[in-house]
């Protein structure tokens, strides 16, 4: 026992002594920007300070986290020896209180080095309203501080140019304090939107915290420079820097070590990062900082004239033998200019002579969007005036709404892209708004403009009226549904006499049983069940004549101009019901073969109805002259390619000559002795406004096919 005591009692104190000795050292506090809470900063910097209180022994180095608000206090009364945060921060410091880089972070990035990075905005996979940075305006969005670079100021630059201010323009803007607290937010639907730096979102998804796909970037860019996709602008990543207050001795010897830092170095794969760089250019970060007005930037700086000189003198000096060199030539350049008007002036003459006589608007566009000419067929049309337009943007004046009174978004306007792709676009139908407040449809075409080095200045649109072309469409649509109105009062009426019988069984079976009915009971002995029995079949009558007349008076009746989804087998049935006597009196045997997992077409019932009707009838007059037992017709329904439904009516006659097949579905052509040739035109028509296709099959092997395809209803993803 005691030779084991001995060397574990000199152990304890060599280790006592060697911990004694590194707290009689000089500390030395390296401040680190904690944007993903305390812990994680402890985590992944210690073994940093560690190294360096490796490599430079004198000295013991330590790691102080430090929240967005703590880093000014602590640089202001020189709590900390160096400074590890975001390039925002460092540079409103390095002017507030001249703390000086000397290098640069060099991020991990996939196994390889990266001293850039941006930010990302970002929001949940499933918020089908939210596609585009557009789509930030009037959501809630969450970011990491305000003097977060990555996680808040780069989203905010991007968001300013394209008109959003994050303060105004959105329903609430708030703080996380991390970049993990704005992850979650977004994740529980706390919030629409959040903005972090790049890389947080794959951290996240590595440990588990996020899964991949759960979130779409919006404004989504691609670097080569940089592996992960980004929203902003790319930045160069953090500086370490030393304050005013730390020897220089002391700085230069801890970026020395830095610098030397091997990537494989354990400090460095704690810290997930690839080693350190020679500090680089923070120019951009100055120039977002002061676009944004923030600090060091947020207060104008007095600039006297003394100042001016002293800066500008060569300059001012240049000016003045400028203007001296102008004077002279001042004279002759009046002359030149003088000529010069004259011939612009006639020029625009004509320029506005041409436009004038012109009956379609004409305006021109610049590359902002604004007005830049008018003809005088814009103002007769729209009523807005040159002054109205000219110099304002276009798009927020002419067809700033949608038909359905949804807002056009601009980077979606056809003009805009006109210029911005090269392309000359023909739109064939929009909506322009008036200065009373109206709005018109129009067709219109855009062409850009080039200079004369062939750079895209503009576009010129050329627009036109529709209106009476849509009212005529819509006086013809209505013309044609009239039509098919009276078309099915005038089969109904040839139909008459066997809807009269058809009608007449149930009515008889009815009274009959009735009568029955009542000598049951008049007996005074009658079986209930056989009173029940009557009564039965007086129902089941009553009901099948109920519903041979609801068909009737569904068929004849004018259709309401709305589409419905619809099940094309139940349509057959309903059309069956009203056919049932006619094709039992022509002796037509019936062969139904209807797929049942067909899907649901768009379409106007009764218009179907009508098609349907047509080409039954059709097929029983063409098998009038068929043997009986010959007599087929079959009807059928296919599903065509998840697209479309496709129907078959075929029959059993003798077919259709090569004459007749060719004026088939023309108006007033009829094979029939006694035909008025307006069924199959009708049909046509009714198809053709549904967007399918009716015609005739000319490869059946016997008899007449006619097939009619309809387009399935695609439900939308967004």
């Amino acid at each position: 026992m005691r030779y084991h005591f001995i060397p574990s009692l000199l152990l304890l104190i060599i280790l006592a002594c060697s911990t004694t000795m590194a707290e009689d050292l000089p500390q030395v506090s390296i401040g680190v920007l904690s944007h993903r809470g305390d812990e994680a900063t402890l985590r992944n910097w210690s073994p940093t300070a560690d190294y360096l209180s490796r490599v430079i022994p004198e000295y013991r180095f330590r790691i102080v986290p430090l929240d967005f608000r703590e880093i000014e206090p602590a640089v202001k009364n020189s709590e900390v020896d160096f400074l590890l945060v975001n390039p925002g921060i460092y540079v409103n410091m390095e002017v507030r209180y001249r703390i000086s880089r000397i290098v640069t972070l060099n991020n991990l990035i996939d196994g390889k080095p990266s001293n850039i990075f941006g930010g990302v905005i970002f929001t949940r996979a499933d918020r089908r309203e939210i596609n585009s940075l557009e789509d930030v305006r009037g959501k809630s969005l969450m970011a990491v501080d305000k003097t977060s670079l990555g996680g808040f100021q780069m989203a905010w630059k991007e968001l300013k140019d394209i008109g959003i201010d994050p303060y105004r323009d959105t329903a609430s803007l708030r703080f996380g304090g991390t970049h993990d607290a704005v992850v979650r937010a977004v994740q529980r639907g706390e919030v629409a939107v959040g903005t972090v730096r790049t890389g947080i979102l794959e951290l996240m998804s590595e440990d588990g915290s996020a899964s991949p796909g759960e979130f779409k970037i919006l404004g989504q860019k691609e670097s080569p420079e940089h592996p992960f996709p980004h929203s902003t602008r790319l930045y160069p990543e953090w500086p370490f820097s030393k304050l005013r207050h730390t020897p220089s001795q002391l700085a230069r010897r801890v970026a020395v070590a830095l610098l030397q830092m091997s990537p494989l170095e354990p400090a460095a794969q704690w810290g997930e990062y690839a080693g350190w760089t020679t500090p680089l250019e923070y120019q951009p970060v100055h120039d977002l900082l002061r676009d944004l007005h923030l600090p060091p930037y947020d207060r104008p700086v007095r600039f006297t004239l003394a100042d001016a000189i002293g800066k500008y003198w060569y300059w001012l000096l240049t000016v003045l033998v400028f203007l001296l060199a102008m004077i002279v030539m001042t004279s002759w350049v009046a002359r030149l200019n003088h000529a010069l008007k004259k011939s612009k002036s006639m020029l625009e003459r004509q320029h506005n002579l041409i436009l004038d006589s012109v009956a379609d608007g004409i305006y021109g566009v610049d590359l902002q969007g604004n007005a830049t000419f008018i003809n005088k067929a814009v103002t007769e049309i729209t009523g807005w005036r040159a002054k109205d337009l000219i110099g304002k943007n276009q798009h927020h004046i002419l067809h700033h709404t949608r038909a359905d009174g949804s807002i056009h978004p601009a980077s979606e306007c056809p003009v805009y892209l006109t210029f911005e792709e090269g392309k000359p676009r023909y739109i064939e139908e929009d909506l322009f708004w008036k200065k009373d407040g109206s709005s018109f449809p129009v067709e219109y075409s855009s062409t850009p403009i080039r200079d004369e080095k062939g750079d895209i200045k503009g576009a010129v649109v050329v627009f036109r009226d529709i209106s009476a072309r849509k009212e005529a469409a819509e006086a013809g649509r209505q013309y044609q549904m009239e039509l098919a109105h009276v078309a099915r009062l005038s089969t109904m009426g040839e139909m008459a006499s066997g809807m009269a019988h058809e009608l007449n069984q149930p009515l008889t079976a009815i009274a009959t049983s009735a009568d029955a009915c009542m000598r049951l009971l008049e007996s005074g002995d009658a079986p209930r069940d056989r009173v029940l029995d009557v009564l039965e079949t007086i129902g089941a009558q009553a009901r099948r004549a109920g519903g041979l007349i609801q068909q009737l008076r569904q068929f004849v009746r004018k259709e309401e101009p709305r589409l419905t989804l619809v099940n094309l087998n139940h349509l057959m049935e309903e059309v069956l019901m009203l056919m049932e006597p006619e094709i039992r009196k022509a002796g037509v045997r019936m062969v139904r073969d209807l797929d049942t997992d067909i899907p649901l077409v768009e379409a106007q019932q009764i218009q179907i109805d009508q098609v349907i009707l047509n080409l039954i009838r059709n097929a029983i007059e063409a098998m009038s002259e068929t043997p009986e037992d010959k007599r087929i017709l079959t009807l059928r329904t296919r599903s065509a390619g998840g697209n479309a439904v496709i129907t078959s009516v075929e029959d059993t006659g003798p077919g259709l000559s090569a004459e007749v097949r060719d004026k088939l579905f023309d108006p007033f052509v009829t094979s029939k002795p006694q035909g008025m040739g307006l069924g199959l035109s009708i049909s046509m028509g009714i198809i053709t406004a549904h967007n399918g296709n009716l015609y005739y099959d000319s490869h059946a092997s016997k008899g007449a096919v006619f097939r009619f395809t309809l387009p399935i209803k695609q439900h939308s993803n967004d």
